[in-house]
């Protein structure tokens, strides 16, 4: 017997949630349908997908094979449906749109304002998660783009750069790094440094932007965003790397803070599109990336 669709849906499900009830809730079933669901899936393949406990949910080794593969024939039943779309004008149906927490505040409350000016039948829903989160949706067709900072693996994907967002390093009054008109990557070590907690993309991107070893700092604290971050930095408790974008978007409020260019010309992130590079509706996100590029240059 072939699996189902809906069998797959919830198999990706819990791998995501690692968690029987939450995977429930999300696909709007209760917990039994769904785990009656797997357990069916289970037997006919004749394998263990999860390991299951009363304390977690652990995937076996060959089950992570079959959540890579079914992943991908999820995405590719969205294509399929995708595919039916293309005939409609350019962006005017509807994207689901995956983004990163330092990106989406401070990009997304402008460029959607513009968009819905010059695209009015576009629908845009929106998915803010961590870039390996949003890999994960995006491989099973629960999204359709994602815009992410750059590197980040993302096989089987179509990327597309938008634009390089400048790292500048935010000081509180009286430090003796204001003192330098531009910052030296070297100047940071020893430094408190203020980042960003683990699975956070910025924060290996600032570390390595900066040629930085976690080592080379005291990081005495890992903020959950850049807000937290920057009212950290205005109690002095150290200095961090803000990217320029957030910057723009006045995530310094009413501080005092300073901010400081690096002598470096690199210290930046690439920020970027991807999608399924089996979605057929590839010239509809160049389009999107386009006006991406042209809005930003504008502001």
């Amino acid at each position: 017997m072939t699996p189902s669709i809906k069998q797959l849906r919830y198999t990706c499900a819990v791998a995501e949630h690692k968690h029987f009830r939450k995977a429930a809730e999300s696909c709007f079933v209760t917990q039994s349908t769904l785990s009656a669901a797997i357990k069916e899936l289970e037997a006919q393949l004749g394998v263990v997908i999860f390991e299951r406990n009363k304390k977690s949910v652990m995937i076996t080794p060959l089950g992570e094979k079959l959540l890579d593969q079914a992943r991908t024939i999820l995405g590719d039943v969205e294509n399929f449906v995708s595919l039916a779309k293309t005939n409609q004008d350019l962006l005017s149906g509807e994207i689901r749109l995956g983004v990163i927490p330092t990106i989406g505040p401070f990009l997304l409350p402008r460029l959607l304002r513009d968009m819905r000016k010059t695209y009015p039948k576009l629908g845009l829903f929106l998915k803010e998660d961590l870039s390996a989160k949003l890999y994960q949706q995006l491989q099973q067709g629960k999204l359709d783009l994602i815009i992410l900072a750059f590197p980040y693996s993302l096989p089987e994907m179509e990327t597309k750069n938008l634009f390089e967002d400048e790292f500048l390093l935010c000081l509180p009054p009286g430090h003796k790094l204001e003192k330098s008109e531009r910052i030296k990557q070297s100047q940071l070590r020893g430094q408190s440094l203020l980042l960003l907690e683990e699975g956070h993309c910025l924060r290996d991107h600032a570390l390595e932007a900066c040629n930085l070893e976690k080592d080379d700092n005291d990081l005495v604290y890992q903020g959950t965003s850049l807000h937290t971050l920057v009212q950290m930095v205005a109690n002095g408790l150290g200095v961090t790397l803000l990217p320029e974008i957030s910057v723009k978007a006045d995530v310094l409020g009413e501080t005092q803070l300073k901010l400081r260019q690096f002598a470096s010309a690199n210290v930046t992130r690439k920020i970027g599109l991807a999608w399924r590079k089996s979605d057929p509706r590839r010239q509809e996100y160049l389009e999107f990336a386009d006006f991406i590029c042209e809005h930003n240059s504008s502001h």
